[in-house]
């Protein structure tokens, strides 16, 4: 008898250890829960595990060359993070970037400039802009320029230059040597930020031997080529490019020069969606746009809008 109330007994005692197990989970989940939530609301900045690290699906950009060094980059940060996200981005030019996200073709189009300034119509009515960043253009020359000796430029000399008025260096103190142009199509959101800027709204000549839709394509040109002149982003120009950048007014084009406001040839760089963004490709901008990624945007060539302390010129 006596067994049987000790075994009677061992039974109640194991089931009420149970329901205080179950409790307890109970009490895990809410908390695991809780986090979950928590980690949602950081996901807008990509940097905090949530509901967003289910994101799949692809995304397409085009446009700018100048913006692309740092979609790629920041794709590939983003794929870590979510992997089941593909992204591609390809260049072509800030009008052409514009004309496939307007058109439905792709899903961002990457712009040095304002939709309007290139779509027809009321095309840009149904864009959506995201400015993601800062981006400075400097002039760029090979190397034999340099030390043929024109390390500074004034603005009228840039814009007698391309607009080829002045045909040779030793015209404004180099060697005597024919400048060569290296220009870049009228589709061109970086032509158009430099004619707007350095060359205060004049048009450049077109070199059509030596022009071309795609930044790396010219900074190239003007490595290879003596005597020659252009112009690109900073975000082409970190570490060794194998060219020489060019002051102006006696201003050295850099991001320091750039936030302050003493150097003039910059602007804001736009992420344009047809309409709101679907839920992937608003993570993926968030993530270009948080802190989390705007140290590595710097070291990249690219200005934090932030730190500006002029919002426009």
């Amino acid at each position: 008898m006596k067994k049987k109330m000790l075994a009677a007994f061992l039974a109640v005692f194991m089931v009420t250890g149970l329901l205080a197990g179950c409790g307890g989970q109970s009490s895990d989940n809410g908390n695991s829960s809780a986090a979950a939530e928590t980690g949602s609301a950081d996901s807008d900045t990509g940097s905090q595990s949530g509901e967003t690290k289910d994101l799949s699906g692809t995304i397409t950009a085009a446009g700018s060359s100048a913006l692309k060094p740092l979609v790629d980059d920041a794709a590939n940060a983003f794929g870590e993070e979510y992997p089941d996200v593909a992204i591609t981005a390809d260049a072509g030019g800030s009008g052409e970037g514009l004309k496939q996200v307007a058109e439905g073709t792709d899903d961002i189009g990457n712009s040095d400039v304002e939709a309007r300034e290139k779509l027809d119509a009321d095309q840009p009515d149904k864009l959506v802009d995201h400015q993601v960043c800062v981006i400075t253009m400097a002039p760029i020359v090979n190397n034999d320029v340099k030390e043929g000796g024109v390390t500074d430029l004034t603005k009228d000399q840039l814009i007698s230059i391309f607009t080829g008025q002045t045909t040779n260096w030793k015209d404004v103190g180099g060697p005597d040597e024919d400048i060569v142009l290296v220009t870049r199509p009228t589709s061109s959101g970086t032509r158009a930020t430099f004619e707007k800027y350095a060359l205060d709204g004049n048009e450049e000549a077109s070199n059509a031997s030596m022009e071309t839709d795609d930044s790396g394509v010219l900074l190239q040109n003007v490595k290879d080529t003596k005597g020659s002149i252009g112009y690109v982003a900073l975000s082409y120009l970190v570490g060794d490019p194998g060219v020489s950048t060019v002051a102006i007014d006696g201003v050295e084009p850099t991001l320091e020069n750039t936030y302050s406001g003493d150097y003039p040839v910059w602007t804001y760089e736009h992420m344009y969606t047809n309409g709101e963004p679907n839920e992937v490709c608003d993570a993926f901008i968030k993530y270009i746009m948080s802190d989390q990624y705007g140290a590595k945007m710097e070291s990249l060539g690219y200005g934090v809008s932030s730190k500006m302390t002029v919002t426009e010129h």
